[in-house]
């Protein structure tokens, strides 16, 4: 019997596209926005201009447009947000998907074919703002995909079991205002199993439940290969 991570794994050898085809692959860059970065001591990550400016400057050096990265990584990007912290400490701060720092309106693409599982505006402050999770199977394993911080419009349209093929427009990224308050981008997760969520799953945990995140939700790189 395949495992989700071996599925994925053997997708494709190559790298998957899943923004814009138009940029290549060789235009990617990865970034570190964990709280061991000396570069963001002086950056207030939570600010989404501080952020952006920061994600530029890395885009400048490196002469590339999309900035990705960030499974696993523990982040002091949530730390203004109520929902992330108990008595004004951290409790939530592990990040469980890539994120893909690029221009709002970047189209989304899909990374291989998939179905409409659910889709909402997760308007609460830190969350995804308009989010879409897609539903695949492969080798008999059943698993899904999250596509957070997108724009309003990217919901028009939609309904549960629409199909999108590999490498077609899915979504577009939305401005600071839609997506709750963060530099634009792309939030990417995988998971096994959803545990009867609809439109909206936890992007970040806490280290006390992070055996059994990291396990229902694998290294999107695994699928993405970049």
């Amino acid at each position: 019997m395949h495992t989700l991570e071996q599925v994925l794994n053997n997708i494709s050898q190559q790298p998957v596209t899943i923004l814009d085809t138009k940029i290549p692959v060789s235009s990617y860059i990865p970034i570190d926005l964990s709280a061991h970065n000396p570069d963001l001591e002086e950056v207030a990550v939570t600010d989404p201009d501080q952020c952006q400016a920061y994600i530029d400057q890395i885009l400048e050096q490196h002469s590339a447009t999309v900035a990705y990265g960030g499974y696993l990584e523990q982040r002091n990007l949530y730390a203004d947000k109520s929902g992330f912290t108990t008595e004004g400490k951290p409790s939530r701060n592990i990040h469980l998907g890539m994120d893909f720092w690029a221009p709002a309106g970047t189209q989304v693409v899909t990374p291989l074919f998939g179905k409409v599982h659910s889709f909402q505006n997760n308007s609460t402050p830190g969350d995804y703002g308009p989010t879409i999770i897609l539903v695949h199977e492969a080798k008999g394993v059943t698993f899904h995909t999250v596509y957070g911080h997108l724009s309003l419009e990217s919901l028009e349209g939609l309904y549960a079991g629409k199909e999108f093929q590999k490498g077609e427009n899915l979504a577009t990224l939305g401005t600071p205002d839609i997506n709750v308050h963060y530099a634009p981008h792309l939030h990417f997760q995988i998971i096994q199993d959803m545990q009867n969520n609809q439109g909206d799953y936890p992007g970040v945990c806490s280290r006390t439940d992070l055996d059994f995140y990291s396990r229902n939700c694998p290294n999107p790189n695994l699928l993405l290969k970049l």
